[in-house]
């Protein structure tokens, strides 16, 4: 996705916006960490995407190695650090077309990321590994859905952040009228596939796919800061 987003195409562009709104909220978090006011931050955060989308910014991603993550970050700072007071204070874009984001309760969601004081790089790190995940949960939920399994999804998703020996799978099977071996089966399934969604979703934000279990290390190390 990143390397054909480096060429204009309709469709790049669809899936570079989408690929931007998804990962969004953790720059919002890095920019009030900073210690911008919230309406400030959604503007600065608006503005920046309105820029990058238009001057098509992924055609200096090599010098991040290929990680759009850090590469994200890199342009925001740059960002941040040229822009005139009348360009970061911009309403929505200051003209540009505004990335449609999902602002109305990012400051409850920042506070809450916010509570452990981690460096602006350290929080916005953890923000981007909790979006990634919560990116693999709808992707999972709407296959599910789609194959008439949208009441096991939700009975069995706590499952898949929590170890095997604590699964209480006699209860789940009691709530789904299933054996527990069916649903021992189900969560084995649904761990693989989320397994897999989240390697993809991974390697959608990198342009070299052999970097998946890297940047996977990256991000997860997040949670131990």
């Amino acid at each position: 996705m990143l390397a054909a987003g480096r060429k204009r195409t309709p469709k790049a562009d669809v899936a570079l916006e989408e690929l931007c709104r998804t990962y969004w909220f953790p720059l919002y978090a890095y920019v009030r960490r900073r210690g911008h006011s919230k309406e400030d931050a959604e503007d600065l955060t608006q503005a920046f995407f309105a820029r990058f989308l238009e001057k098509n910014y992924l055609e200096g991603l090599r010098s991040e190695k290929g990680k759009f993550r850090a590469f994200l970050l890199a342009a925001l700072k740059h960002f941040l650090a040229n822009a005139s007071d009348h360009a970061h204070r911009q309403k929505r874009g200051g003209g540009l077309t505004p990335l449609s984001l999902d602002s109305q309760d990012a400051d409850t969601r920042y506070q809450l990321d916010s509570a452990d004081l981690l460096s602006p790089d350290k929080l916005y790190d953890r923000a981007w590994a909790v979006a990634l995940l919560e990116r693999v949960i709808v992707r999972l939920r709407d296959e599910s859905v789609a194959e008439g399994k949208s009441e096991l999804f939700e009975q069995l998703k706590p499952f898949l952040m929590i170890g095997k020996s604590a699964i209480p799978y006699p209860q789940a099977a009691a709530q789904l009228n299933l054996t527990e071996g069916a649903v021992r089966v189900a969560v084995h399934r649904l761990r693989k596939r989320y397994r897999e969604l989240l390697r993809d979703e991974i390697a959608q934000t990198l342009s070299d796919p052999a970097q998946v279990n890297e940047e996977m290390r990256t991000l997860f190390s997040a949670f131990g800061s």
